[in-house]
C-alpha cells in the first residue's frame, strides 16, 4: 500500500537508487497558493550531505512540480512532485546483492516478492521520504490557513535525554544546530556523541518529539480512525520508527487516575480548557483544543560499518562489513519527515472534518 489518506490522498513512488522519487497528492483544495521556495525548504531540511552527522551522498534534492499547479496555485487536478536521485552510487551495494543485511528489509521483502533491489535497499530505503516531506509541507500550506503549526524536534539520542518540558521549550532554537535539539548544551553532548559513534564505525538512535499547536477541537475520525491511530499510522510508517506515544504515554501508569485525569476550566472568554495536558491533546481520538503532543523512537541505523553475522542469498553463513554511505544517526533528517506525516494527517482530517458542517 502506498497511499497514505482519505481526502488528502498522497501516493509515494519511487526507489534509492533509480531515476527519481516523488509522491502524487490528490484532494488538493483547489486555489491554495503553492510556495516551492517554502517546499524546497523543508526538503533541504532532509536532504543527505547537510553537515558531517549525515551521509555523505550530496543529493541536490531539487523540487519538480509536473502537474496540478498553474500561476501559482493548485488546480484541483492531482498534484505530482518529482525529485530526481543524482548521486546514488550503485557499485557501492554491488557485493550485498547475494547477502542479507542485518535488521534490514533484504530478506523480508525477498521472501515477500521474490525479488528485490539490492542498491540502497530499492523501496525500502529512507530515500523514498523526500517525496513524503514534499508532499508535507504542501500539507503545512493548507494548516497555515487555520493557523495550525507542526514543529518537531530532537528530545534523546541515545542515553542523552533534553529534559525540559515540551511547553518550556524555546522552538526557536531548533534550526540553531546541525542536531535539531532545542537547547545548545545538550545538543553539543548529542553531536559529540553520534561523532564518536560515526568514529567507531557504529550508530545511534533516539526520540523525536512532535507538537502540534492550534488544532481545533473535533478533528479525529472515532472509532477506526481516531486521531491518535491515523498519527501512529502515518509515523510508523517511517523507516526505523519503533514506536509512539502521546501525551504522558506508558509514563500515565505511573499515576493514579486522581492525578492523571486532565481537570477542566473555564477560560476569560468562557471556552473550556484543561488545567493539564496528560492526554497530549487527544480523548477519545478526537483533538480537545490543547497542544497535541507525541514522542516517537527511531532504533539505531541498521548498517553499520562493524563486523555482523549473517546469512547470504544461499543459505550460507558469512561475516558482513558494509559499506556506503550512510548516516551514523538518522534522527537530524527525519525531524522533516516527522512534521511531514503529521501535517498530513491533520490536513487530511481537517478536511473531513469541513464535511461535518452545513
Amino acid at each position: 500500500m502506498n497511499t497514505l489518506g482519505n481526502i488528502f490522498r498522497i501516493t509515494s513512488f519511487g526507489e534509492s537508487h533509480g531515476k527519481a522519487v516523488g509522491v502524487v497528492i490528490d484532494g488538493c483544495p483547489p486555489l491554495l497558493e503553492i510556495n516551492i521556495d517554502f517546499i524546497q525548504h523543508q526538503l533541504n531540511k532532509r536532504r543527505p550531505g547537510q553537515s558531517e552527522l549525515t551521509t555523505a551522498r550530496n543529493e541536490e534534492d531539487k523540487l519538480e512540480i509536473i502537474s496540478g499547479v498553474f500561476e501559482g496555485v493548485s488546480t484541483g487536478a492531482p498534484i505530482m512532485l518529482l525529485i530526481q536521485n543524482k548521486d546514488s552510487n550503485s557499485d557501492d551495494y554491488h557485493s550485498l546483492k547475494e547477502v542479507y543485511r542485518p535488521s534490514h528489509a533484504d530478506y523480508t521483502y525477498q521472501q515477500k516478492y521474490g525479488i528485490r533491489d539490492h542498491r540502497g535497499g530499492g523501496r525500502s530505503s529512507a530515500r523514498i521520504t523526500a517525496g513524503w516531506v514534499a508532499a508535507g509541507a504542501i500539507a503545512k500550506l493548507i494548516l497555515n490557513i487555520q493557523k495550525i503549526s507542526v514543529t518537531a524536534y530532537v528530545k534523546q539520542i541515545h542515553k542523552i535525554a533534553l529534559e525540559i518540558p515540551y511547553d518550556q521549550i524555546d522552538l526557536s532554537l531548533i534550526e540553531s544546530n546541525p542536531v535539531r535539539c532545542p537547547n545548545p548544551e545538550t545538543a553539543e553532548r548529542m553531536i559529540q556523541e553520534i561523532f564518536k559513534a560515526k568514529n567507531e564505525g557504529d550508530s545511534l538512535g533516539g526520540i523525536i518529539s512532535c507538537l502540534i499547536q492550534n488544532c481545533p477541537v473535533g478533528v479525529g475520525e472515532p472509532v477506526f480512525d481516531k486521531l491518535n491511530a491515523k498519527l501512529s499510522h502515518a509515523i510508523m510508517s517511517i523507516n526505523a520508527v519503533k514506536g509512539i506515544q502521546f501525551g504522558d504515554g506508558f509514563n500515565s501508569i505511573n499515576f493514579k487516575g486522581s492525578e492523571l485525569n486532565d481537570a477542566l476550566t473555564l477560560d476569560n472568554s468562557g471556552n473550556i480548557k484543561t488545567l493539564s495536558n496528560h492526554s497530549g491533546g487527544i480523548q477519545g481520538g478526537i483533538s480537545n483544543g490543547e497542544a497535541i503532543y507525541f514522542e516517537t523512537a527511531f532504533k539505531p541505523t541498521a548498517t553499520i560499518g562493524k563486523e555482523q553475522k549473517t546469512v547470504d542469498t544461499k543459505g550460507n553463513e558469512t561475516i558482513l562489513s558494509a559499506k556506503g554511505r550512510h548516516d551514523p544517526c538518522v534522527l537530524p533528517r527525519a525531524v522533516p519527515i516527522v512534521e511531514a506525516m503529521a501535517a498530513c494527517v491533520i490536513a487530511d482530517l481537517i478536511l473531513a472534518q469541513k464535511a461535518y458542517s452545513l
